[in-house]
């Protein structure tokens, strides 16, 4: 009977999915599951949510939650991040002041300005969830969900001694959805991908009669129809000449080319059918839609006015653990550190890699070097990676300045005297979230 903690269990997509998947399997039907949250209203509609889920599958799972976190890991054999701290309140400065200046990011959860200084607000309460596992569930496996997914596993890992990956979806469905742009059916697909969180590589696309798929790729995205399903990362592609994984407005704001004017705005981010990456700031009015809308949308749930479906997703968290726990070996993509995986990447830097699930732990598989085109694009976004940690665990503005110095898309926009008075401003609106700064005042 394994006990999966979720913390940040208030979470309104990410608890009720897993839970999901978990109950799936029989061997995994009968767990205890443990809620924990720093908010109490939304812990219990949390808690309301899944056991719902249990009466509509009959699952024999124990169900707890509990604001005292030190309880809820007690002993667990998983945990499962999933937090957001401060909620729109922390988000709204690091979307708004940088558009002050004219740097425009979509959705500003992973890399750049905004992400810097989100990692700074969040790394702390990350770190103390971590160093509560290393008291409290000591041979716990840790699975994080909560961005930015590079800098928090990087800090983390430097902090503390914790056996915890990185999940994101932006690798899985990846080559499916681009082996139908060409007609070959996802079955028939094999690939391999390494990189950064949101900015790692199709390095093999294969047929599984050892046909390489690349070509036929190139050839697609100069069909305009093609073209227009994910403008960025086609235009990447034919230049760097291998597809990235994360979506277009994603990945507009990891580099020079896209969003450093308005009529390349236009052009490349505001045509496409893939997820509005033209838009401003997408997520936070998401995070502010979500704000008013929750509490209904868990009510309804716990409260059997919405059908439930017990279907299994196709995230990762249930596969692993099985891995883990089971010995059902799964192979997945996650964020880990750099030992010697990617070779021409710094090392010990965040990096997301192939990785095995099985009894013996999480082992991640050595890539080599990356193409160097790629390499490139990825060192700088993981060189900002190192000075947004530098700066979040020593209280150090400094590194927090060169972090943005360094980010692609406020250099395109702004002299080195503009990014400080920028990230001057973002110091003084972010001050009550950002404690290891206090010596400042």
């Amino acid at each position: 009977m394994p006990k999966i903690a979720f913390v940040g269990a208030g979470s309104l997509g990410f608890t009720r999915t897993l839970v999901i998947d978990m109950m799936s399997y029989e061997d995994l039907a009968d767990s205890t599951i443990s809620l924990i949250d720093v908010d109490e209203r939304r812990l219990d509609y949390a808690k309301r949510a899944v056991d719902r889920i249990m009466q509509a599958g009959s699952y024999p799972a124990k169900v707890a939650a509990t604001l005292d976190r030190a309880e809820g890991l007690k002993d667990a054999d998983i945990v499962i991040i999933t937090i957001l701290a401060d909620g729109v309140k922390g988000f709204r400065p690091e979307i708004e002041i940088p558009m002050k200046y004219g740097v425009d990011f979509n959705v500003g959860d992973s890399y750049g300005t905004a992400a810097v200084f989100r990692t700074l607000r969040t790394l702390p309460p990350m770190i103390d969830i971590c160093r509560d596992v290393e008291k409290h569930a000591p041979n716990a496996y840790v699975l994080n969900y909560t961005n930015p997914m590079s800098m928090l596993c990087r800090g983390l890992h430097r902090a503390t001694s914790v056996r915890l990956v990185g999940l994101c979806h932006s690798v899985q469905g990846l080559a499916e959805e681009i082996a139908e742009w060409i007609g070959v059916p996802g079955d028939d697909v094999i690939w391999d991908c390494a990189g950064i969180n949101h900015q790692a590589w199709l390095l093999r696309f294969e047929r599984k009669n050892g046909e390489n798929l690349y070509p036929l790729l190139r050839e697609a995205v100069e069909k305009p129809e093609i073209w227009r399903k994910d403008i960025v990362r086609n235009e990447m592609f034919k230049a760097l000449g291998y597809y990235v994984t994360e979506s277009s407005g994603h990945n507009s704001e990891y580099n020079w080319w896209f969003r450093k004017r308005p009529d390349l705005i236009e052009k490349y981010c505001t045509h496409g059918e893939d997820w509005n990456p033209g838009v401003h700031g997408i997520i936070l009015q998401e995070y502010a839609d979500a704000d008013e809308t929750w509490v209904k949308e868990l009510a309804d749930y716990a409260e059997g006015r919405v059908e439930i479906d017990l279907g299994a997703s196709d995230e990762y968290a249930s596969r692993i653990v099985r891995g883990l726990l089971y010995d059902e070996t799964f192979k997945f993509n996650a964020t880990v550190p750099n030992e010697d995986l990617i070779t021409n990447l710094p090392d010990k830097t965040a990096v997301e890699v192939p990785v095995i699930a099985d009894k013996s732990g999480f082992s991640a598989i050595h890539v080599g070097d990356l193409p160097l085109q790629c390499a490139a694009l990825n060192h700088v976004n993981a060189m900002v990676v190192e000075l947004t940690v530098e700066s979040a665990l020593r209280g150090d503005p400094v590194a927090a300045y060169h972090a943005c110095c360094y980010d692609p898309l406020a250099a395109a926009k702004l002299s080195l005297a503009e990014i400080k008075e920028m990230v001057g401003d973002l110091f003084e609106a972010q001050a009550p979230l950002l404690p290891q700064f206090e010596h400042l005042s």
